[in-house]
């Protein structure tokens, strides 16, 4: 199932963990991030790289490059064709023209410098036994790449202005080797999930995120949503596994729903979540709907289109556990009608119990009647002087505040319409 378009994560996620140089790495990042992992597992070994990429945080403080260099080592090792100049060298020596052998010097000499400084300044000093070791073994993929090439010997040459015919040839054959071994483009791989990896931890760093452990419930402390400004920080733990939040408009319902379904994603990417501490379940599933629409395309109305995902959420829900938003279900439709299905519907999923439902409402009447196996929770708003005041706050229960006639008033409208 896995609906996460709502996350909005390559428009706003993918910005906040992108700390690349370049837009290989970058995809690099985008792919971690569209892709909850299948085990916990995975995902503590993710963690277990991101926490040895911690560990080696001063050495990768410096980790730079020109990206006009890497691009075009990364343009010459994938698309010239070499197989002739390794093979002629006699050939190559007395009938290649200079202007050619410039252009082959130049960017073989383009090559070594770079890989020189990525092993001399940031991969042979890595501490590789603070990742896991099947990461470890991928660090030593490209450490033992580099090795072929004798980088500072051959720097030393360019240097020095030595770096002549029989070493261009020399430097082809390798690389032709390389290409038929399918091994230069295992380490273009490589090398930018390892970019991808640091990227992503530089964030985990700097915000201070933490890992979350895996338990039957969920238990955040602090946890509040990364892309504001001065977020409200608020603690959450589930008692039950529907959670009916209500409260006014504008109170931040919203921006609470996706605070929670953006940490507990996170969270099975294996990467740290913005909150100081943090218990979930593992779920196989997603569906995260927070932003109302139509499905234009298939010509349904929002209201069928809820019904569509409503009977998507309970079919998968009873083969695998999942977890779910609903914003504002069922405002598609009349107030009469959306109460009693909605009645059915909190009802019904409650029965789920492996599954978690997060649920907002306007619906008053819900509070009148008994739900089973359901957490009421409401955002916080206050009159003060008559207006509102938004705190941003969860607490227990319904919300009894109602600010849209309030609304409506203060902006003239009630002088405005009855004159």
């Amino acid at each position: 199932m896995n609906t996460i378009e709502d996350l909005h994560i390559q428009k706003e996620i993918l910005p906040l963990f992108d700390n690349t140089l370049n837009k290989f790495s970058r995809a690099k990042v985008l792919e971690i991030l569209t892709h909850p992992l299948k085990s916990i597992e995975e995902i503590k070994f993710r963690q277990r790289i991101f926490q040895g990429f911690s560990e080696n945080k001063k050495i990768l403080k410096e980790y730079s490059y020109s990206v006009s260099y890497l691009l075009e080592v990364y343009h010459f090792l994938n698309n010239y064709d070499l197989d002739e100049l390794s093979q002629k060298k006699l050939s190559y020596k007395l009938l290649t023209s200079k202007k050619v052998k410039v252009e082959h010097n130049a960017r073989l000499s383009q090559m070594i410098l770079l890989f020189n400084r990525l092993n001399t300044f940031c991969f042979s000093r890595l501490n590789l036994c603070t990742f896991p070791k099947a990461y470890e073994k991928k660090l030593r993929e490209i450490i033992n790449y580099f090795s072929i090439f004798n980088l500072a010997h051959y720097e030393n040459l360019i240097r020095e202005y030595k770096f002549k015919d029989y070493e261009v040839i020399e430097i082809f054959r390798k690389i032709n080797k390389l290409k038929s071994k399918g091994e230069i483009s295992l380490f273009w791989e490589n090398l930018f999930c390892f970019e991808a990896y640091f990227s992503i931890n530089q964030t985990i760093e700097q915000r201070n995120f933490v890992f979350p452990e895996f338990g039957k419930k969920i238990v955040l402390e602090n946890f509040y949503h990364p892309l504001l400004e001065k977020p409200v920080k608020n603690d959450f733990s589930t008692r039950s596994n529907v959670i009916l939040l209500n409260g006014a408009n504008m109170s931040g319902k919203s921006t609470f729903l996706k605070a929670v379904g953006l940490s507990i994603y996170l969270g099975h990417l294996g990467i740290g979540i913005p909150a100081s501490n943090g218990i979930i379940p593992f779920f196989k599933n997603f569906s995260i709907g927070i932003n109302h629409r139509d499905d234009i395309l298939n010509g349904y109305s929002h209201f069928m289109t809820e019904v569509q995902n409503l009977k998507k959420v309970v079919v998968k829900s009873s083969q695998e556990n999942c977890f779910v938003i609903f914003d504002e279900l069922f405002s598609g439709t009349n107030v009469e009608d959306a109460f009693e299905i909605c009645k059915i519907t909190i009802n019904g999923l409650a029965k789920f119990k492996d599954s978690l439902f997060f649920i907002s409402t306007h619906i008053q009447q819900l509070k009148e009647i008994k739900l089973d196996g359901v957490s009421t929770y409401h955002i916080e708003c206050r009159l003060i002087n008559n207006l509102p005041a938004f705190t941003y706050k969860l607490n227990d229960g319904w919300s009894d505040v109602k600010i849209g006639r309030i609304l409506f008033e203060k902006e003239g409208l009630n002088e405005l319409l009855t004159k």
